[in-house]
């Protein structure tokens, strides 16, 4: 039996271990790839970040999954789904997200990635998928459009003051081409 969910060519997606904590905590605390969130997150909100991904695969069937070389099962960070029912324009909706350890960026895998979950979902007969990022954060924004999104607005992320410099954020969509 498979230890992914799922694979693409070169990732394979499953659901956290407790042996992901520490890999998936050093991502989540690295200033870097935090840039475009509120703050780095600690070891506890690490926690947290898992125990809601473990609920939403287990409501949802889909969640931001551990995310693997396949080759060498080197954990690279989550990518996944996730369902939203926050304040938005789109409310309540399903995003596609990514966050990737630093050494492993500019190789392709956080589109091949996003690329396999939206296929995923839309297998799953979710009939829209969003993703939001900082209008600041241009590379999640070329990822979508390498993803095949499109522009669908702005908004203001809810739980950030209106002035904060991670305001506004944009909205890409895609439907999915099998319904």
């Amino acid at each position: 039996m498979s230890r992914y969910i799922f694979t693409s060519e070169r990732l394979g997606f499953r659901a956290y271990t407790p042996d992901d904590i520490d890999p998936i905590a050093a991502i989540n605390s690295d200033k870097s790839v935090m840039e475009f969130f509120e703050k780095p997150m600690t070891a506890e909100d690490t926690l947290d970040f898992i125990r809601r991904q473990e609920e939403q695969l287990r409501l949802n069937g889909y969640c931001f999954f551990v995310t693997e070389l396949i080759e060498s099962q080197m954990v690279l960070g989550s990518i996944g789904l996730g369902y939203r029912d926050y304040p938005s324009p789109m409310r309540p909706f399903v995003d596609v997200g990514w966050r990737l350890k630093k050494s492993e960026w500019g190789k392709g895998y956080a589109t091949e990635g996003a690329k396999a979950c939206l296929a995923f979902g839309f297998a799953m007969g979710i009939p829209e998928i969003f993703a939001i990022t900082p209008v600041i954060n241009k590379p999640s924004e070329r990822v979508m459009q390498k993803c095949g999104m499109q522009p669908f607005g702005q908004f203001d992320y809810p739980f950030l003051p209106s002035d904060h410099r991670l305001n506004p954020h944009l909205i890409y969509h895609i439907q999915n081409p099998l319904l």
